[in-house]
């Protein structure tokens, strides 16, 4: 795979840690920088999807919620003496 060059500012804090942890690893910045990186689009990438995705399911006529006022209510009631009936779907 190709690779082309991305220049980046960071504070003087986060350069001298990625300095002691290049060392301490015997690797590069560029390698710990260019995994990093990678490791962080793999992950929002993933959560942003399962958004979509559940929007999407949220959006179907079929889609089933319970209101949320009605959940914490509910919640809120735990362990009195009036412990409400779980709230029921809409």
């Amino acid at each position: 795979m190709s690779t082309t060059t991305l220049t980046i500012r960071i504070d003087e804090q986060t350069k001298d840690r990625l300095d002691k942890l290049a060392k301490s690893t015997a690797r590069s910045k560029s390698y710990l920088v260019s995994n990093a990186i990678e490791e962080y689009l793999s992950i929002n990438e993933w959560q942003i999807q399962e958004l979509v995705k559940t929007i999407k399911k949220a959006d179907s006529p079929n889609a089933k919620f319970v209101d949320h006022v009605k959940v914490v209510e509910w919640l809120d009631s735990w362990g009195t003496d009036n412990e409400l009936e779980p709230p029921k779907c809409k």
